[in-house]
């Protein structure tokens, strides 16, 4: 039996969009992500962050790629999964947004190469496991809904489920 003594890792990944195209980065150099294609920016929250999603992905997205809120429009959390793996839950909040179309879609980081890829292009890259369910669920019913979803890494298959707000 595993020993689960609850050690957690809390992450962050926002994929910019821009009319058909998504940029991703081919990340290198990372200890958790290393050689695989990752969303435009993303990282791990520091303490103040912990309650704080966004302002986590906008500080990374600052960092990064030196891209302000400003320059995005409909930033929206949309997919919070979670992992079991090397004896820690990894928590992942997914955000998506629109880059301006008054800003040049030319980038750098240096975290990796970045690259705008059609969407329809996209799922056939190597990425990491949770990421890639994120992106086909996305591309197959996400980009047309508004929704924010959770999904449960199985092994198998990452579920997701809607997430509705109620009381």
């Amino acid at each position: 039996m595993n020993n689960i003594d609850g050690k957690l890792r809390n992450m962050t990944s926002i994929f910019i969009c821009k009319d058909e195209k998504i940029l991703m980065l081919f990340r290198q150099g990372s200890r958790v992500a290393n050689n695989l294609w990752v969303a435009s920016a993303g990282g791990h929250f520091e303490k103040e962050e912990l309650n704080d999603a966004k302002a986590c992905v906008l500080r990374e997205l600052q960092e990064e790629l030196s891209i302000t809120e400003d320059m995005l429009h409909n930033i929206q959390l949309r997919y919070i999964t979670l992992r079991y793996t090397n004896a820690e839950i990894r928590q992942n909040y997914y955000f998506f947004a629109e880059l301006n179309n008054n800003i040049k879609e030319e980038f750098t980081s240096k975290e990796g190469n970045l690259v705008w890829f059609d969407k329809n292009n996209i799922i056939n890259l190597e990425m990491p496991y949770t990421a890639k369910h994120v992106i086909k669920h996305f591309l197959k019913i996400g980009t047309y809904t508004k929704a924010l979803y959770g999904g449960i890494a199985d092994g198998q298959k990452v579920i997701f489920t809607e997430m509705p707000e109620y009381c």
